[in-house]
């Protein structure tokens, strides 16, 4: 026997309202399978329900298609911090600088190691280190470190830093649209459930299947198990001539 399956997608939930609104756009809803207080509360609730679903959606979207520019962004950052850093131990080992022109950046004077620069608030804490210490180097009339020069990493770790802010605000408006929306699921659900229930005792003095038949036009979802479905595909194999 078929069981009923009630809607676990956002979609599926508006698929199953919507369904029951068509039907009492036929009909008065005194002759609806469901009562004229469940129309009352499907009517004022599903319009909120899909206007919020698509709010969230659409908030994703916008933060999926920004993730690839924040990650090229993001790459470019560390790239150009790391040659930095290289560049200056690499000046360092051939005597050119002396160790502790590393303390300028935040780094231990006898360290050669690259810090780490897997997260973004790493690329952002060593970004602002390198920018500050090299400018106060010049500020003293030491020579500039080239190749990359800290105004060519400063150009690429604010664009980076741009693009993350735009990138963590996509992030909080879209968690703010899921928080918003998760305690509108459970009032859809609530609402179809008693819906459903309600059309299925209207239809309850039915033969079963002309019961489901009649409950499936109100949006209610029947699903077979697999050896029901095996037994239906034989019934019909059975039936041909």
């Amino acid at each position: 026997m078929p069981y009923r399956r009630l809607p676990n997608t956002d979609s599926a939930r508006m698929r199953a309202m919507q369904k029951a609104l068509q039907i009492a756009d036929k009909l008065p809803p005194y002759q609806l399978a469901y009562s004229v207080s469940t129309y009352q509360e499907l009517k004022y609730f599903y319009p909120e329900f899909k206007q919020n679903v698509e709010y969230q959606k659409e908030t994703l979207e916008r933060q999926t298609d920004k993730s690839k520019a924040h990650q090229n962004f993001q790459k470019k950052a560390r790239l150009y911090i790391s040659h930095f850093i290289q560049v200056l131990n690499f000046a360092i080992a051939r005597n050119e600088l002396k160790p502790e022109t590393r303390s300028y950046f935040g780094l231990e004077e006898y360290e050669s190691r690259l810090p780490n620069l897997y997260t973004e608030n790493e690329i952002i804490s060593w970004g602002e280190k390198l920018i500050a210490g090299e400018q106060k180097r010049l500020s003293i009339g030491l020579s500039p470190i080239t190749n990359p020069t800290i105004a060519r990493v400063k150009v690429h770790y604010e664009e980076f830093l741009r693009e993350y802010k735009s990138h963590k605000y996509l992030q909080e408006t879209n968690n703010k649209a899921i928080k918003k929306i998760a305690p509108l699921r459970e009032k859809s659900d609530a609402i179809i459930l008693k819906l459903w229930n309600e059309v299925e005792n209207t239809y309850a003095n039915l033969e079963l299947d002309e019961k489901r038949i009649k409950s499936a036009k109100y949006g209610i979802n029947y699903v077979y198990r697999k050896h029901e479905k095996l037994s239906f595909s034989n019934l019909k194999l059975d039936g041909v001539k």
